[in-house]
This record gives C-alpha cells, sequence and structure tokens, in this order.
C-alpha cells in the first residue's frame, strides 16, 4: 500500500494520476496547505521542504524499510521504476521522456505558478497594483513561450516525449489544462497540437479519475478572514516564518 500526502492541486494530481495509470493501491491523507498542515511535525519527517505531494511506500522494489520520497517528479519517476510502466528501460528512451519530465519541473510549473500568483493573487496583497506590472509581464510572456515550446514538439509527436504516453505527459498536463483560466480562450486557437493533445490525455480514464481524488478539499468555500490567513500562509514565506509555523505546529501537537 502506497499513502499520499496530498492536496488538490496540480502537483498533487500528478501523483494521482500516475497512480491511477499504474493501478496502484493508495490511499490519500490531506495535507490543507493554507491551513498549515504543511508544517506538522509528522509531516515534515516525510516532507523535510514542507511541500505537498508526498508518498510512504510500504512495499518498496527490493523489500526492506517504508520508503518515503517528496518532490512529485522523484514520486512519479519512482511509481514508473516500480511497475516499469510510462518510462522506457532503454537508455535512449528513459532520457528522451526524463528530459520533459524535468522540463516541467523546471520550467511549466513554476512559471505558472509564478504568473498565477501575479495575475490573479498579488492584486490583494499590495497597496500599488502597478507593482505588478513587470511580474506578470515576465511570467505570462515565459508561459506563452513554453506553450510555444509544447505546441511544436507536439507537432510532430503524438505525446510530449514522443511516440508513447509517457509520465512526461502526466507531469506537464495538470498544469497545461489550467492555460486557458490562466491566459485566455484564445491560447487553444493559438496552440492547435497544444490544445489536440491536453484533450487527448484528459480524456483517459485514469486521469480523470486522478484528477478528481478529493476535488472537494479544494472547493471548499472559505470566510474573508480564512482566505486573508491562507493567503498570508501561502505567500511570502521567509525562514523565520516557516521556523515560526513548525514550532507553532509542534506545540499544538503536544
Amino acid at each position: 500500500m502506497i499513502d499520499v500526502y496530498y492536496w488538490p492541486t496540480p502537483n498533487g494530481w500528478k501523483v494521482t494520476i500516475m497512480l491511477e495509470e499504474c493501478g496502484l493501491e493508495y490511499r490519500v491523507h490531506p495535507v490543507d496547505i493554507g491551513f498549515g498542515d504543511q508544517f506538522k511535525a509528522e509531516f515534515l519527517r516525510i516532507s523535510p521542504n514542507n511541500r505537498m505531494p508526498a508518498i510512504v511506500d510500504d512495499d518498496p522494489p527490493g523489500g526492506g524499510k517504508p520508503l518515503a520520497i517528496f518532490e512529485s517528479g522523484a514520486i512519479v519517476e519512482y511509481l514508473a521504476d516500480k511497475t516499469g510502466r510510462f518510462l522506457p528501460k532503454d537508455a535512449a528512451g528513459r532520457y528522451r521522456v526524463l528530459q520533459w519530465a524535468y522540463w516541467q519541473m523546471a520550467n511549466l510549473g513554476p512559471m505558472m505558478g509564478n504568473a498565477n500568483h501575479f495575475k490573479n493573487y498579488a492584486k490583494s496583497l499590495v497597496t500599488d497594483v502597478a507593482q505588478l506590472e513587470y511580474g506578470t509581464k515576465r511570467f505570462v510572456g515565459e508561459v506563452d513561450r513554453l506553450c510555444g515550446v509544447m505546441d511544436a514538439q507536439l507537432s510532430a509527436n503524438a505525446w510530449l516525449a514522443g511516440p508513447d504516453y509517457s509520465i512526461a505527459d502526466m507531469l506537464s498536463w495538470p498544469w497545461a489544462m489550467l492555460l486557458e483560466k490562466l491566459i485566455d480562450d484564445q491560447v487553444w486557437t493559438k496552440f492547435p497540437h497544444l490544445k489536440r493533445w491536453v484533450d487527448e490525455v484528459g480524456a483517459r480514464p485514469a486521469v480523470q479519475k486522478g484528477r478528481q481524488v478529493h476535488r472537494e478539499w479544494g472547493e471548499r468555500k472559505l470566510s474573508d478572514d480564512e482566505e486573508r490567513a491562507r493567503r498570508e500562509l501561502l505567500f511570502n514565506q521567509t525562514n523565520d516564518k516557516v521556523r515560526k509555523a513548525r514550532e507553532d505546529a509542534a506545540q499544538a501537537g503536544r
């Protein structure tokens, strides 16, 4: 059994989609990132970067003690190695997939996250919205560039890393499917090959099921006070703030 520490976000969906594609049994444990679950001592023992998702596999390859892994890319790569699926075994095929997997981790996810922050969230965090102009232009522009990279790749390939569906697709789709909300409804007209791929990945039953795992957790309506507290916790974190949150969580758990 695999224990999954999760919240319904693009990075969380990567793991549940992979688990569904592989047909692995798993249990889901909520990590409510808006209310500080990521700072609880028991979670930090699994994920020292105080970020979800994370997993604990009580039956790792080769036996031994339960294995804890954090970082969505590492988790999905581990599951591919564990099951022998969605990651080729030959060197050329493996690194063809891994380069796109790492591309997502270093580019698409962080750039879309930053673009979303400046375009949608940061307005409520600053007094002068003009401060956001450069950041919004910088990161939305980079997302546009990355869409062009994907569209060009998908114009010549059925899937992101070549002829076969792979972990590269599972890692990238949960972010790419949100492009219309982040940019505008013209993004699919501008990038038709990307749109074709988003639709085809999204039509897979395992992807649909993984995307729906505890979706209701993220759709709970928050009061204004709860929303302010959530944003204060999620954004502008520093070492001092993180350390205090950890200490408060440890004190509350005593």
